[in-house]
This record gives structure tokens, C-alpha cells and sequence, in this order.
């Protein structure tokens, strides 16, 4: 039965949309595009793993992509550079109601999280989204790669933040109005937010770019006693700037 739809109705990848080999099953991703998936080249700022494209081995502490953060983020780390086919996925996911492709971009993450031997010290926790783009999608995309992370690693989930006003989209903005965008834009979620006293908080999204909104974010969660923040997200953004910028 499975292979008369299989026929029927072929399976296509969301990466580059050919067509799935016969029994690939839910895989969504085809092996080409999976090997395509390129994570941020060498050398990177060991504090954000932004790509300095110096050629010189990167030096100790933050670049100036990053130098801008609150001290409780710890480090930073993205599975994949946002380039194809790694944009495609998230935006099936983000926006095209491919909610089964957090378990396949989760499994990416999962290998950058650095975890201790003490499971009460670790947790995991989702970027908020606005309660308009959950009701229009359904569900929040970062919630859904947390949950996945989270069950791959071994660590509890706390759904420690949420979202306070409806704030405009971070797309278009500049890295300045990013900044002013997500200013008082989370809050602690009751007694949820009580979990991350003294825990280390792993902070999950989908796409990492200026860091304007984790940052936002962790200031929210120190205020809530986290002993320190590292940020996880599938895909990194890498603006278009000068070597002597990120230097």
C-alpha cells in the first residue's frame, strides 16, 4: 500500500523539491540536501561563531558582531548557515506548516549543546512568539525545535518566556531598530519562570542573526536568577559586512 502511494502521490523534498526515493517514508529531506547543509565556516568568534573570514585563528573573547550581548550569554552556536537548502527548511517550517521538520533540524542542533553530567542543571527553553503568529501558524516554531532539543539531549523543557506585545517582524529592520524592536518585548511566564533559578539556560530559535532578540531575551531570564545563557539555533544569518566589522 505504501508503495502505490508512494507512486501515486511522490514524496518531494522540501529542501530542493525533488522527488523522495520510493519508501524514504517521512523523511522530508533528501540525502543530497542534508550533505548541502553547510554549518559556519572556520574561523569564528568563539563567543557568537560568527565567521571573521580572516584566515587567522580567532581571538580570545567577543568580536564586535557580538560585543553588543549581555554578559549572561555564555556562547552561541547554529547548526547550519542560512543559504540553501537550509532557508528552505525554515521556511517550511516557519511559515509553510511543516511542523514535522523540528524533529530533522533539531537533530542538527542537538550535537551543539553542551551539556553537564547534572540533569537538574540544564534546561531548555523556547523564543516566544506573538499569540497572533501562533493562532495564524498554529503553533510557535522555536517551541517545537526546543521540545525536539530537548528530548534529545535529556533535558526538561520550561517554557519560561513569553511574548508581551506585537512587535513588528525582524526581517526588514536595520541591526539598531532590531534592538528598539524587542525592548521590553518578554516577560516571565509565572511559575514556569521559576525554573531557571540557577539553571543554565539552553535559549532555542530557529534563526540566529544580529542577536537582538535573545539578547532581549536573557536579560529577562538573568533577572530570573539563570546562572548563564548559551543560545542554539538552526540556522545563522550572516550579514554582508566589512572584515575590519566583525575583526
Amino acid at each position: 500500500m505504501i508503495e502505490i502511494v508512494d507512486l501515486l502521490l511522490p514524496a518531494r523534498c522540501l529542501g530542493c523539491g525533488g522527488r523522495l526515493p520510493t519508501g524514504s517514508g517521512r523523511a522530508m529531506v533528501c540525502a543530497p540536501c542534508r550533505t548541502r547543509l553547510r554549518a559556519p565556516p572556520n574561523p569564528t568568534c568563539p563567543r557568537c561563531q560568527f565567521p571573521l573570514g580572516t584566515g587567522r585563528a580567532a581571538a580570545r573573547g567577543a568580536c564586535l558582531a557580538c560585543r553588543g550581548w549581555p554578559p549572561v550569554i555564555e556562547r552561541a552556536r547554529c547548526a547550519v548557515l542560512l543559504e540553501p537548502p537550509a532557508d528552505a527548511l525554515v521556511h517550511g517550517l516557519k511559515y509553510g506548516g511543516w511542523s514535522a521538520l523540528a524533529p530533522v533540524m533539531a537533530d542538527r542542533m542537538a550535537r551543539l549543546v553542551p551539556v553537564s553530567d547534572d540533569p537538574r542543571s540544564v534546561v531548555v527553553v523556547p523564543m516566544p512568539t506573538t499569540r497572533r503568529r501562533q493562532r495564524r501558524r498554529g503553533y510557535n516554531q522555536a517551541e517545537l525545535l526546543a521540545r525536539s532539543l530537548a528530548g534529545a539531549i535529556g533535558r526538561p523543557l520550561v517554557e519560561a518566556l513569553e511574548r508581551t506585545g506585537e512587535s513588528r517582524t525582524q526581517v526588514s529592520l536595520r541591526p539598531a531598530e532590531r534592538l528598539a524592536n524587542v525592548r521590553r518585548a518578554f516577560s516571565l511566564r509565572g511559575a514556569e519562570a521559576r525554573r531557571v533559578g540557577g539553571a543554565h539556560v539552553v535559549l532555542v530559535d530557529d534563526v540566529l542573526t544580529t542577536g537582538a532578540t535573545v539578547s532581549a531575551a536573557s536579560e529577562v531570564l538573568e533577572r530570573a536568577g539563570t546562572a548563564g545563557v548559551s543560545v542554539v539555533a538552526f540556522a545563522r544569518a550572516v550579514p554582508r559586512l566589512p572584515l575590519d566589522v566583525v575583526g
